[in-house]
C-alpha cells in the first residue's frame, strides 16, 4: 500500500510499510503467505516469548529464514516456487481463466478491469500464491492427471475426472477472513503470530506448526507430505489446493490437496465458524452486508457469557495479548462472494470483493464497551427494519411494487451508517456518549426514507406523512430505572 510491488526481503527490512495493497483476495493470500514464512522462521513458545521478540525481532528471524531457504523461492527452474513440475501433463489454462475478476470465453466485459492482461513475473508469483487457496471450483482443473498412484479423489462415481472442488480458503460461497492489523505490516504479522502453546491448545492441527511446502513439496495428492499438510497450521495457511506449473502463456492446472472442510472440523484460523449448532455454520462474504455489521459476532469472546456462537481463532486467541502491547488495534475482514451452478464456481450478479477495517482503542476494550456496542448495533438493526417497513408501506398504500424499493432504502441506511460507525465504536466506552450519537443515525433513517419516498403530489404526501418513521422510542433517553 502506497509503495507498490516489493520483494520479500524488502518487506521484512522496512518497518515503515503500512499494509498490503491489491484486491481483497490478494491481501488475504499474501497475509497467509507472510504468516507462513513467519511461523516457519520463528514460532514463539508462549506469550512471554512472543512479547520478547517484538516485530523487529520477528522480521530479523524472517530475513534469516529467507537467506537459508533462498533457493526455494525461484519462480522457475527445477524446484519452482509452490509448483509441481510433474503436473505438466495437465491441460494449460490461460491466466485470465483462473482469475475470478477477469472475463474470459463468452463472459460479458463490463469494465476495463475485467480484460485479461499480460502478466509480469511478479504478477505470476502473486497468482500462484492466490491459487493455492482461492482457486474456483469447476471444470477448468484437469483432473485426469493424478500424481498419487491409485488416488480416486479426482474422479466421480462413474470413474471420470470430476469437477474441481473450491479452494480451501474460499469454500462454497466465499469465506470471510479476519485478521488483526497493527500500525505497520511487520506489527500486523507479529500480533497475528500463533505460539506453540496456542497451537497445542487448539487441538485441531495434529501435526502442529508443520513444515512449509516450499521446503518440501508433496509428491502427489495423498502422499505422506500431503497428509501432514492437511493436519498442520502451515498447511492451512498454504493449502496447495491446486497443482500448477507455469508455462509460456498460461499454466498447467489441476486439483491439488483436498483438505477437510469446516463441517468436518477443518478450518483456517482466520475464518469464523459456529460449531455450537447441529450443523456447523460459517460466516460468508456478503456484498449486501459489509463485515463491520457483524463486528459484535466476531468479537463475541468479549461477552461475559463467553463465545458460544461464531468463533474466529485468529481474533480470539490474539486479541488479549495485542491489547496489552499496542494502543490501536485494527480488525480487518474481507473475502470474495461467489456463485455456484452445477459445480461451476464464478463471480456473477451482485458477487464482489468485500472488506472493512475497524480500529479499536485498547484502553476502551472490555465487557462494558462490548455491551454498549452490542446494544447500539441491535438498535441500528431495528432502525434498518423501520426504514424497510416504512418504505414498504409507503408504496403499498399507493398500490405499487414495494419490496425492491424497501430493500434499497434499507441498504442506503446502512451505507450512511458506515460513515459514522468508527465514531460509534470509539464512543461505546461511555454509554452517555453512545446515546448522544443516536440523533445522527436517526437522521440517516429519514434520509433513506425521503430518498425513496417522494412527497411531491397530494397522494404521495399523504402516504409519506402516514408512514414516516417514528423514532421517539429510539431517541428517548432511558431513565435510571430502565438503565
Amino acid at each position: 500500500m502506497d509503495v507498490g510491488q516489493v520483494s520479500l526481503r524488502q518487506l521484512f527490512s522496512h518497518i515503515d510499510y503500512r499494509a498490503l495493497g491489491g484486491n481483497t483476495v490478494q491481501k488475504i493470500a499474501l497475509t497467509k503467505l507472510l504468516l507462513a514464512i513467519a511461523q516457519a522462521a520463528y514460532t514463539p513458545k508462549d506469550s512471554d516469548d512472543w512479547k520478547n521478540i517484538q516485530p523487529s525481532g520477528l522480521a530479523e528471524e524472517c530475513l534469516k529464514y529467507l537467506d537459508k531457504w533462498y533457493d526455494c523461492f525461484y519462480l522457475y527452474g527445477e524446484k519452482p516456487f509452490l509448483q509441481m513440475p510433474e503436473i505438466k501433463a495437465a491441460d494449460v489454462q490461460s491466466f485470465g481463466a483462473v482469475m475470478a475478476e477477469i472475463s474470459t470465453g463468452n463472459t460479458t466485459v463490463l469494465t476495463q478491469f475485467q480484460v485479461e492482461k499480460s502478466l509480469t513475473d511478479a504478477d505470476k508469483s502473486l497468482l500462484i500464491v492466490q491459487l493455492m487457496g482461492f482457486g474456483l471450483g469447476g471444470k477448468k482443473t484437469d483432473n485426469s492427471v493424478v500424481l498419487s498412484h491409485g488416488f480416486q479423489g479426482k474422479f466421480n462415481d462413474k470413474g471420470r475426472p470430476s469437477t474441481g472442488k473450491p479452494g480451501t480458503s474460499i469454500g462454497f460461497l466465499g469465506f470471510l477472513h479476519n485478521f488483526l492489523q497493527g500500525e505497520s505490516l511487520q506489527e500486523t504479522l507479529w500480533i497475528n503470530l500463533f505460539t506453540q502453546q496456542q497451537i497445542s491448545d487448539l487441538g485441531i492441527y495434529s501435526q502442529g506448526i508443520g513444515t512449509a511446502p516450499w521446503e518440501q513439496m508433496p509428491a502427489g495428492e495423498n502422499c505422506a507430505i500431503a497428509e501432514a499438510l492437511k493436519s498442520s497450521l502451515i498447511g492451512r495457511l498454504i493449502p496447495l489446493s491446486r497443482f500448477c506449473l507455469l508455462t509460456g502463456n498460461g499454466l498447467h492446472y489441476s486439483e491439488g490437496i483436498a483438505h477437510l472442510d469446516y463441517k468436518a472440523g477443518g478450518i483456517d484460523p482466520s475464518i469464523s465458524v459456529d460449531f455450537s449448532a447441529k450443523v456447523p455454520k460459517a460466516v460468508w462474504s456478503d456484498p449486501e452486508k459489509r463485515p463491520w455489521r457483524i463486528l459484535t459476532a466476531l468479537l463475541g469472546f468479549f461477552s461475559q457469557a463467553g463465545n458460544r456462537g461464531f468463533d474466529c481463532h485468529q481474533l480470539r486467541l490474539n486479541m488479549g495479548r495485542a491489547i496489552q502491547q499496542i494502543p490501536i488495534i485494527g480488525v480487518w475482514s474481507g473475502g470474495l462472494r461467489v456463485s455456484n451452478n452445477a459445480g461451476e464456481q464464478y463471480v456473477s450478479g451482485s458477487d464482489d470483493f468485500v472488506e472493512s477495517m475497524i480500529q479499536l482503542e485498547s484502553g476502551l476494550l472490555g465487557m462494558g464497551w462490548f455491551t454498549n456496542l452490542q446494544l447500539e448495533m441491535d438498535e441500528l438493526d431495528k432502525l434498518s427494519k423501520i426504514v424497510y417497513g416504512a418504505t414498504f408501506n409507503y408504496f403499498k398504500n399507493q398500490n405499487m411494487e414495494t419490496k425492491e424499493q424497501a430493500a434499497q432504502a434499507s441498504n442506503l441506511f446502512w451505507q450512511l451508517c458506515e460513515r459514522r460507525f468508527q465514531e460509534l465504536v470509539n464512543t461505546c466506552g461511555n454509554a452517555e456518549q453512545a446515546l448522544a450519537m443516536r440523533p445522527v443515525f436517526a437522521r440517516f433513517v429519514h434520509k433513506a426514507y425521503n430518498t425513496y419516498c417522494a412527497n411531491d403530489t397530494a397522494r404521495q404526501l399523504d402516504s409519506w406523512a402516514r408512514n414516516r418513521p417514528d423514532l421517539r422510542n429510539y431517541l428517548k433517553k432511558p431513565t435510571k430505572e430502565a438503565a
